[in-house]
Parts: C-alpha cells; structure tokens; sequence
C-alpha cells in the first residue's frame, strides 16, 4: 500500500475568520498557526501547503498575561553598527496592534520556504471590519 501525499493542486482551502476581543495572543497564534499550517486537516502532508485562509480581526482588544505589555520587547536594526532599536508590546498595542499578532504567528510557522507563504494567508485587522466578504469566511471560535 502506497502512502498518499496532498498535492497543491488538490487542496480545498477555506476562509476563518478569528474575533481577538479578550484573547491571550500566545493561544491566538498558535490556533492560527495551526490553521495556516493545515493541521485540523485529514489529509495534512508537512511538505505542502495545505492550509486554510485566516481573518484575525479587533486586534486592539487582545490580552497579555502579567506585564508582558511592558517587559516584553521586540527589536530593530539596520545594518548599521549600534542601530538596534527596541519596543514594548505596549507601545506596538498603541501604534500597530496587527504587527504584535503577525509576529506571534510568525514564530509559530516553520523558517522555510512553505513558512515564508503561509504567512501571506494571514490578513489581521484592527477593527472588526474586513474586506473579505467576498470569500464567505466562517467564524472560527478560541476556547477562553
């Protein structure tokens, strides 16, 4: 007996959408990994892309355990001596509360070529508004 592998042609990809309101983002971003990545799916193959499409909206609404707003930092830099640069998860929520949620899920996906385009199926939103209607996303529920 032969083992089946997905192919890329073959893979039905559905649209999610994730409401973030009240949400820890370290749960946040590996149920979405998890989807990205095709896991929750029967015909899972690690060598190619089979997973599904995800809307992450309300991303100003998302929650930190303990001062990770304050002590959690994420860092910058040029390719210029001493041109490291760092901000807090705090001040990230005020001025693009989307990046500290692309960042979680991004080091959650694997460091290759397949990771690299997992992540342009990632869409996250500040608001509850999304122009992906059109795809007819269902609601994906997180268990608080």
């Amino acid at each position: 007996m032969k083992t089946w592998n997905a192919k890329d042609n073959e893979v039905e990809r559905k649209w999610w959408v994730i409401d973030a309101t009240d949400q820890t983002l370290g749960r946040l971003a590996s149920e979405t990994a998890k989807l990205l990545r095709g896991k929750h799916k029967p015909q899972f193959t690690p060598h190619v892309d089979t997973g599904d499409f995800v809307i992450i909206t309300n991303t100003d609404k998302i929650r930190m355990t303990g001062k990770k707003w304050v002590d959690k930092t994420y860092f910058s830099r040029s390719r210029y001596f001493g041109s490291i640069k760092e901000k807090s998860a705090g001040l990230w929520l005020k001025r693009d509360s989307t990046f500290l949620v692309h960042e979680a899920v991004k080091g959650m996906l694997p460091k290759t070529k397949l990771g690299y385009g997992l992540i342009t199926k990632l869409k996250t939103f500040k608001d509850a508004s999304h122009p992906h209607a059109a795809q007819k996303p269902s609601a994906y529920t997180l268990a608080k």
